[in-house]
């Protein structure tokens, strides 16, 4: 049970009858009052009173030191009534209901923005399921039976049947089957999978069924890191709410001290303390727990519910609200704004001594171990199972694969920055032998069929979009001036993007999109970093926000969800502002009672979370 309902059901019934005291005779004496009043105290005491002592000793006072001194300042009133003095009123109910309602006013708050967490609840769930493990048996007959899939590890085999949730990261090794991924992407039409593709941990087969090899434990799956990048997204503060944190901080000072001075001013009018001190009572009581305090968490919660429900999830809170600025955004070529599935086109052996067969196997033997598209689309067309065995093999971001035989000679595939290649890069990859041109290969890339339409889209809101890629100045200019892209600086090395970036952020408000390894520098120095679903571990580690599935088509709508949260911030923060400066002079007048006063700060946060939950039904496309 919610823990602020539990405490609103245990305290309801005594404040209950408090608050029938005044029309049943027994129940009018201090003593009984003082009996039905304690538990409700000892438990706002226990609940308001510890976390306003805490925030005191760290010498930042929240909201709920004016509930603690509010319900107290009743409290006492009425004990040295009835105990001390011949005081005419005592207040007990005051005190209970105070308690009372602002925990109701609290329960209020937590249901309104409960729905955020179904995206993120949904995700938790699916990390635990059951899975059919496979396993052979001595006579090497093949046995399925059931098992917890956290009990899953890298290498095992798993049949997943139609209709089943993948229990983890695998890869099909038998079959063809449709996936639903719409848990992780936001896409619901069913994926196509067979033979070597990816199925993602949280997804359901549509239908077909396959045998799999697990390839992640639960713990390193797509679905744990989906799932802790959202939760560390939603307990980091950004900056706005900073700001409003530390608003708070003078606004606690602020409201004991105009409650101090509203009792003074009022025994001074009256010459009655009873009155007075309930007006200061009332307007200690109506500034808490003050909306300005709900007024960020709950727009940036319900932005990131929302997000990951769309396929696009947020590693940094402040990814969202930086959204609002971004005058510009730089995109990578291959496998952003294209598909970096390639085929081979064109290819030719320049060296004499090399046939046809021996330079496609060193091209696959040196290809098979990078990572770029160009390099796996090379792999996947020349495969064979004679391959080169190399003493040493590495990438060198930005230029190739570079390998060492035991022989010692060195081999080389990548682009014409290739040292001794000589060529003016009119050719996609270069193979090399100990400096000298073994020969050459040309591929071509599909533009993303989304690609012309985001574009577009961006240019009509004014957003500045630029190229910025590693590839052939022409390629690049052909792919710009196709999609209406307005700047293209090509033939970028890593270290190139990175102070590319760099300048372009300092001058105005830049996002960059990219997926590959050398993105990732650049990705950590642009204003928001964004990277694609599919994209390398590094580049996902970097970026701030992660637009998954090929998920360029969402771009848009993160751009969207971003302004519309910040602007929801500061519909809240305006409310909140609104809401003291009326609130707290009409307390300080008399009009409202503690009692009354407290239901109207409920309210008012609950208002709030509704604004917020409106970012739930908001069109982004």
């Amino acid at each position: 049970m919610n823990r602020h309902l539990r405490f609103f059901l245990l305290c309801a019934p005594f404040t209950g009858v408090l608050t029938l005291g005044g029309a049943i005779d027994w129940l009018k004496s201090g003593l009984v009052q003082l009996v039905f009043c304690l538990p409700v105290y000892i438990v706002g005491m226990h609940f308001f009173g510890r976390s306003a002592l805490k925030s005191i000793r760290k010498g930042r006072p929240n909201m709920n030191v004016l509930i603690a001194v509010g319900a107290t300042a009743a409290f006492v009133y009425s004990l040295v009534g009835t105990f001390l003095a011949p005081l005419p009123y005592q207040f007990y109910e005051t005190t209970a209901a105070i308690i009372t309602i602002v925990f109701f006013g609290y329960w209020l708050e937590d249901i309104s923005v409960q729905s955020t967490q179904r995206a993120l609840d949904a995700l938790v769930r699916s990390e635990k399921t059951m899975a059919h493990m496979v396993a052979y048996d001595d006579h090497q007959q093949e046995m399925v039976f059931p098992v917890e899939n956290t009990q899953l590890r890298s290498g095992d085999l798993i049949l997943i049947r139609d209709g089943e949730m993948v229990p983890a990261d695998a890869k099909v090794l038998w079959g063809e089957a449709t996936a639903n991924e719409a848990i992780l992407t936001g896409e619901s039409l069913p994926v196509e999978k067979k033979v070597r593709d990816f199925l993602v941990g949280g997804s359901i087969l549509a239908s077909g069924t396959v045998r799999a090899q697990v390839v992640a434990a639960a713990g390193d799956s797509v679905l744990a890191g989906i799932v802790a990048m959202v939760r560390k997204a939603q307990s980091e503060k950004p900056p706005v709410q900073r700001l409003a944190d530390r608003i708070s901080g003078v606004f606690v000072p602020v409201v004991l001290g105009l409650a101090l001075l509203t009792l003074v001013v009022s025994y001074i009018i009256l010459r009655d303390f009873t009155p007075s001190l309930m007006q200061a009572i009332a307007v200690l009581v109506i500034a808490c727990p003050c909306a300005m305090g709900l007024a960020t968490p709950a727009a940036i919660a319900v932005g990131l519910g929302r997000a990951a429900r769309q396929g696009i999830l947020f590693r940094r809170a402040a990814g969202l609200e930086s959204f609002k600025d971004i005058c510009q955004i730089a995109f990578d070529k291959t496998g952003t704004l294209t598909t970096g599935e390639f085929s081979i086109v064109r290819w030719e052996v320049t060296a004499p001594d090399v046939s046809e067969e021996e330079f496609r196997r060193i091209a696959f033997s040196l290809e098979k171990y990078s990572n770029h598209p160009i390099a796996r689309s090379i792999a996947r067309a020349w495969k064979v199972k004679g391959d080169v065995r190399w003493a040493r093999i590495e990438e060198i971001k930005g230029v190739g694969m570079r390998a060492e035989t035991k022989a010692g000679d060195v081999y080389e595939a990548g682009s014409y920055r290739m040292p001794g290649v000589g060529e003016d890069g009119s050719h996609n990859v270069y193979i090399a032998r100990n400096g000298s041109l073994l020969g050459w290969i040309d591929v071509e890339d599909t533009v993303r069929p989304e690609a012309a339409e985001v574009i577009g889209w961006l240019r009509q809101k004014g957003i500045r979009t630029i190229l910025l890629s590693g590839d052939k100045k022409e390629a690049c200019r052909r792919l710009a001036g196709a999609l209406g892209i307005d700047e293209v600086f090509a033939e970028q090395s890593p270290e190139d993007k990175l102070k590319k970036v760099a300048e372009l952020s300092a001058s105005v408000p830049t996002a960059l999109v990219g997926d590959g390894i050398n993105d990732a520098p650049a990705l950590a120095k642009a204003t928001v970093g964004i990277a694609m679903g599919d994209a390398s571990q590094l580049a996902l580690q970097t970026a701030d926000v992660v637009l998954m599935n090929h998920g360029l088509r969402r771009l848009p709508a993160a751009l969207k969800l971003g302004r519309y949260t910040f602007s929801t911030i500061r519909q809240n923060l305006f409310w909140a502002f609104s809401y003291n400066i009326v609130a707290i002079p009409v307390a300080a007048m008399g009009v409202l009672s503690p009692g009354a006063a407290a239901v109207a700060m409920g309210l008012s946060d609950v208002v709030l979370a509704v604004n917020s939950l409106r970012l739930f039904v908001k069109k982004l496309s």
